[in-house]
């Protein structure tokens, strides 16, 4: 029989309208057999009519089938809210009035399995009068013997559904250190409600790939230095000397590549110091070191004025030979740009006894004191143990020069390095910051002119401008100095039968010559040595003699004689040069 047949012959039976529209929406409520348009087919009957009965039924079961125009109530009172509810609501008020009302909502929820809707509770605490329980104890640490059980009542409360802000103004507890207790408690259970060192498990690591590659690089330029010395040239203050250390050994047995390094001699007692100074430009040091390597077979010197004081070397040039004429150069440089000390103190080498040296530090007013290093009093001289610095800081950059240019750059790249970095004496000392150039500051000696210098140093220095060819004239002899060096000053010293031009601590020519005491003159100047010039890319114009140093001659200017006849124009034309000699 076909469904529709079916529902016409049971709608005969029907007197009840609430018990046929139970019959329409039946084996969609309880099978699910079919849709409601389908339904709606067999019982003659509106989709939205099946879809609405059915929607009713669900939510209200068989009251949702009565008459839209009827009105059903219950009888008494609908969604009482139990007693305990309002006990617990009354106890949280006289607690404290600053609960949101979702918040109470959950409390309700967790601590008597109650649900209501937020709107209620806004009503129901409303509604409530004030009252004033007795209070819970303050949260500090004089609130409870330990402080395990204060941390445990803020974890009690969180779990009862208060909120973090709630209990923070309640208890008077930060949020920081809410967040932290219930973070831990989450981690690690009630054991981490107790007392913990604040000290970090592990230290915080400083060391990184970077790190141990500055290091490294430091280590191939400088293999000789020590680590405090690599600690101040890699200026890192997050990291200590001893760090350093480890990973200077670290990387000397990684890498392969860093040049050998001459075993450490066992360190001596120190000694009292007589010429320790107390303020800058009090004592001045003065040595020489002749290198461990060559250059086209000779070993040149390194020449340092050093400061007792600061520790900075205030001046210092590179020569083939320890002579006088080197010592004054450094001196007269440091005088320039420092002033006068009150004691010079060096050694007994020939550069320091000759009579020009003594003669200059008494015209400046020095005090010059001899040591003898023969007799072990070598330490007395601070050069002797910065040369030690010198030795294992830049020693290997030294090695690795090929001419006489290219170490006397390197040789100011050293003193730059060494006085701009920190100093462990200096460190031991307490001076902030342990840096020779800071130390020193603006501090100045017996301050001459450049004029009063020159005359100090007038038995062996003639400051001479060069013209635009770079030569010069000097006591009616003109000669070459430097062609990249036009409209120049150099300086011209003399000693013995050698007169040198230098510029800038750089030694540019070497002539033969003679003094003579009694005129005060250089005479019978000679062409000696050139040496190669840094500066010989300044100038590019023709010149007045020949560029070549080898064959560069000296011209003589005799000085005309008074009262001399006119000569016809050929005969005066040879007075004008007269050439001495050629190389």
């Amino acid at each position: 029989m076909q469904p529709q047949l079916e529902f016409d012959r049971l709608q005969e039976r029907f007197r009840d309208p609430i018990q046929r529209r139970y019959e329409i929406i039946r084996p969609l409520v309880l099978w699910q057999d079919r849709t409601a348009i389908q339904r709606a087919e067999e019982t003659r009957s509106h989709p939205e009519t099946i879809g609405t009965l059915t929607r009713r039924f669900a939510q209200q079961g068989m009251l949702g089938l009565l008459p839209g125009h009827l009105h059903i109530g219950l009888s008494g009172r609908r969604g009482r809210v139990p007693e305990a509810v309002v006990q617990e609501l009354r106890r949280l008020k006289g607690l404290y009035d600053g609960f949101q009302y979702r918040e109470l909502t959950r409390i309700i929820v967790y601590t008597l399995n109650y649900r209501m809707s937020h709107s209620t509770m806004k009503r129901l605490w409303s509604a409530l009068p004030p009252s004033s329980p007795e209070q819970l104890p303050l949260l500090d640490y004089h609130s409870y013997p330990e402080r395990s059980q204060a941390r445990q009542q803020v974890i009690a409360l969180y779990f009862q559904g208060w909120n973090k802000r709630s209990i923070s103004r309640f208890l008077r507890v930060s949020r920081p250190t809410i967040n932290e207790w219930i973070g831990r408690f989450e981690t690690d259970n009630l054991a981490s409600l107790e007392n913990t060192s604040s000290a970090p498990n592990a230290p915080v690591r400083k060391v990184w790939l970077p790190l141990m590659l500055a290091v490294y690089h430091l280590q191939k330029r400088h293999p000789d230095a020590g680590r405090f010395r690599i600690w101040s040239v890699l200026g890192n203050t997050e990291i200590s000397e001893r760090t350093v250390g480890r990973v200077m050994a670290l990387n000397k047995r990684v890498y392969t590549d860093i040049p050998h390094v001459r075993p450490k001699t066992a360190r001596k007692d120190p000694q009292p110091h007589p010429y320790k100074a107390q303020c800058p430009h009090e004592y001045w040091f003065i040595d020489g070191r002749m290198m461990d390597f060559a250059i086209d077979g000779v070993r040149w010197w390194s020449l340092i004025v050093l400061d007792g004081y600061s520790r900075t070397m205030l001046a210092g040039a590179v020569a083939p030979s320890e002579a006088s004429w080197v010592a004054l150069l450094v001196l007269y440089t440091a005088c320039l740009h420092y002033g006068a000390p009150q004691h010079v103190i060096s050694d007994k080498g020939g550069a320091y006894i000759s009579h020009e040296f003594e003669a200059v530090c008494v015209r400046l007013g020095i005090d010059h004191k001899r040591i003898t290093s023969t007799a072990g009093e070598s330490y007395l001289n601070l050069m002797e143990t910065h040369f030690n610095i010198q030795r294992r800081l830049y020693d290997y950059q030294f090695s690795l020069t090929r001419t006489p240019l290219e170490f006397e750059q390197a040789h100011q790249d050293f003193l730059q390095l060494y006085n701009t970095t920190a100093h462990q004496g200096l460190l031991h000392a307490k001076f902030q910051p342990p840096i020779p150039l800071e130390v020193l500051g603006e501090a100045k000696g017996r301050l001459y002119t450049p004029e009063e210098l020159e005359r100090k140093f007038s038995r062996a220095l003639f400051p001479r401008i060069t013209n635009r060819y770079g030569c010069v004239t000097l006591h009616s002899y003109h000669f070459y100095v430097d062609q990249g060096l036009p409209q120049t000053q150099v300086l011209l010293w003399v000693y013995g039968e050698e007169l040198r031009a230098v510029f800038d601590n750089v030694l540019l020519a070497e002539y033969h010559c003679r003094y003579d005491l009694r005129e005060r003159k250089v005479k019978d100047i000679r062409v000696g040595r050139f040496y190669p010039s840094p500066f010989a890319a300044r100038q590019q114009q023709g010149s007045l003699i020949a560029l070549n140093p080898q064959e560069s001659f000296v011209l003589y200017r005799p000085r005309p004689l008074l009262r001399q006849a006119r000569l016809p124009f050929p005969a005066q034309q040879l007075w004008l040069f007269e050439r001495v000699s050629i190389a």
